[in-house]
């Protein structure tokens, strides 16, 4: 399988606002971070579900526009833009790595 199918998965479950999609696309262990970080700000499946329902696919003006892709042996880097969050569009970097055909860990870059 290839290491962009849970990764493509992911992202039209985030523009479609479906979070069983969304979720099922992580492992059970999914750590995410928001760099700069000493600690993860996500971890665990479920911490990401519910945070996801809580603050994200409860907004409709939500989106996701991708950039660009670029694909590293197990890492999958994500240039994307954010709409919806506020009224700045947000520009992100976010990096998957994906083991087992799970998103394993995820790091968000934030520009600015």
């Amino acid at each position: 399988m290839s290491v962009v199918i849970p990764v493509e998965k992911q992202f039209a479950a985030y523009n479609a606002h479906d979070i069983d999609a969304f979720a099922a696309c992580f492992s059970e262990d999914f750590t995410a971070w928001r760099m700069p970080a000493d600690e993860p700000t996500l971890q665990g499946r479920e911490a990401l579900r519910n945070f996801y329902a809580q603050h994200r696919f409860n907004n409709p003006a939500l989106r996701a526009e991708l950039l660009s892709r670029t694909v590293m042996g197990n890492k999958v880097f994500d240039h994307e833009k954010i709409y919806g969050m506020g009224d700045a569009v947000i520009e992100n970097m976010a990096v998957y790595e994906v083991q087992d055909g799970y998103i394993k860990t995820a790091w968000f870059f934030f520009a600015g």
